[in-house]
């Protein structure tokens, strides 16, 4: 089945109508809109014009924090398709479908350091005879997050000095990894759940460690024993495996054009930087290293260096047979 039509299976459909009636996806809540473009492009004074149809997929108005998917479709196979995001230009790969052509990418907003209102999504298209252009406000709206006090060892909230140089040369590692803009797409939505336990700690909760205010969460904690294994949400790259301060043992996946898992406070890690794992593999078990209360699982989703809410992106059991 081609990745449009599960996708339309898995979410539902609903028609769109811009003087045509095109299909539009609707992921997990995630309105989308669809904009179809005829544009005409002159390579030069003696060359003609001519028409091409770009379909671009993509939500109107999205929560801070909140995932979305951007899908091109097009008829012929273009050269090359960017798209522009929040200053930040990213080059899609393209991939035969069902007749068509088509890009997608994951883009999002961060809770600690996102604007809120309209901000202008672009997508550039170039083909054999010309370049195509597409650009769309998304409203990006506040929302409100609950508070969370937590009683952790105060060296886990006010390091000691002899420290202080490992965690900053664990945080260079994690922006050296969270810039990485691999250009093959690897991930398949929906992403496969890491573990089967329930969320114990939402998104973007305000969190007050031992009586101090800190960032907000930017990710989720999911329930899970000491030892569960912990399998990969989407097929990646092993950018990065290590132990460090905070994060425990830790495991950063690479899924190409910015998207990066985060794995944290594991007891083991079961692969190393570089190796290539499948969607669903088992890539380590859940644990309670770093900074933690109890036994769990930090799942992060980093989408161009903007960690993002993951639970839009995880597949609900109905979504994939078989699995728990």
């Amino acid at each position: 089945m081609s990745e449009f039509k599960r996708l339309k299976v898995l979410a539902g459909t609903k028609k769109v109508t811009f003087g045509v009636d095109i299909l539009a996806l609707k992921l997990r809540g995630i309105s989308a809109c669809a904009l179809v473009v005829f544009a005409l492009s002159l390579l030069g004074s003696f060359l003609p014009a001519f028409a091409e149809e770009m379909v671009v997929l993509c939500p109107e108005r999205i929560s801070v924090g909140e995932p979305f998917l951007v899908t091109v479709y097009m008829e012929s196979k273009p050269e090359r398709v960017e798209l522009s995001w929040l200053g930040e230009t990213l080059s899609l790969d393209v991939q035969a479908d069902g007749g068509h052509f088509v890009s997608a990418a994951l883009l999002g907003t961060d809770i600690l350091n996102s604007t809120l209102g309209e901000h202008e999504l672009a997508i550039y298209a170039k083909a054999s005879n010309g370049q195509l252009r597409v650009a769309r406000s998304v409203k990006v709206i506040g929302k409100k997050f609950k508070e969370q006090r937590l009683s952790l060892p105060e060296k886990m909230v006010t390091p000691p000095k002899d420290v202080l140089d490992r965690i900053t040369k664990e945080q260079k590692q994690v922006r050296e990894v969270l810039a990485t803009r691999s250009p093959k797409r690897l991930w398949e939505l929906p992403f496969v759940r890491p573990v089967p336990g329930a969320v114990t700690s939402e998104y973007g909760l305000t969190r007050v460690l031992n009586g101090k205010p800190k960032n907000p969460h930017r990710g989720v904690d999911l329930r899970g024993a000491a030892g569960d294994p912990v399998k990969a949400v989407a097929s990646g790259r092993v950018a990065l495996a290590e132990e460090h301060y905070f994060a425990g043992k830790c495991i950063y996946l690479d899924h190409g054009n910015g998207v990066i898992s985060v794995y944290m406070h594991l007891s083991r890690i079961g692969v190393a930087g570089g190796d290539l794992v499948e969607a669903g593999a088992a890539i380590g078990n859940v644990g309670s290293t770093g900074r933690v209360t109890g036994p769990h699982l930090h799942l992060g989703i980093s989408l161009q260096g903007r960690m993002v809410d993951p639970m839009p992106l995880l597949a609900k059991p109905a979504d994939r047979p078989g699995e728990d």
